[in-house]
């Protein structure tokens, strides 16, 4: 299956690298890690929101009730888990504000929609059986080059309770590797840069340049 990194495809010369990733690939089949930013597409795709969307249609995905021409393949992964090719791939969508963690997520508007809640990583620790696990933000112990100290413990804690084989981790436009307990954990190069593909029987990923688009 194709697996993606931020796209940021609001941006056009961003949506021809998204495409030709996904022509490139010729997957049936897709991830993504967050930073979507365009929801009509080509193929299947599972996706983890970041903290760059349309909040509108990011919230409307959530209480399904999108029906619009301009979502089309995009299905979120907020704190659930879908079987995709034989594959339990589980999100934990948006990133973490220490400000925001403890309030409800329906008071969360505008803007602060784009952060997780205790109570969606709650209901992610719930769900079984996850072989992937994808998050936008970054578990402690991955070496991303970032003026910051990089690292959520919450999701350090979602690591520890689901015990996925492996983890890919959006958001900071670089890729980078890390074992972490008993997870592979990967931090994905943007679209424009890369596109990768994921063996479901083996979880093994290759990396490939994206074309021109």
């Amino acid at each position: 299956m194709l697996v993606l990194g931020d796209a940021h495809a609001d941006d056009p010369d961003n949506r021809r690298a998204l495409f030709a990733a996904y022509r490139a690939s010729d997957a049936d089949v897709a991830l993504q890690l967050g930073d979507l930013m365009y929801y009509d597409l080509p193929k299947p795709t599972w996706f983890v929101a970041g903290n760059n969307e349309d909040f509108d249609t990011i919230a409307a995905l959530r209480n399904g009730l999108v029906s619009n021409s301009e979502v089309r393949n995009a299905n979120l992964l907020a704190s659930t888990a879908v079987d995709v090719d034989g594959v339990r791939v589980a999100g934990l969508s948006g990133n973490y504000a220490p400000t925001q963690y403890d309030r409800p997520r329906a008071n969360l508007v505008a803007e602060r929609r784009r952060h997780f809640t205790r109570e969606d990583v709650e209901r992610a620790m719930a769900l079984q059986s996850v072989d992937v696990l994808l998050t936008h933000e970054a578990p402690h112990g991955l070496p991303v080059a970032e003026d910051y100290d990089v690292g959520c413990s919450h999701v350090d804690d979602l690591l520890s309770v689901l015990d996925p084989e492996l983890c890919l981790v959006g958001h900071h436009h670089q890729h980078a590797e890390a074992t972490l307990e008993n997870t592979r954990v990967v931090s994905l190069a943007p679209t424009w840069e890369r596109y990768y593909t994921l063996d479901p029987d083996s979880l093994s990923l290759t990396w490939f340049e994206t074309p021109d688009g």
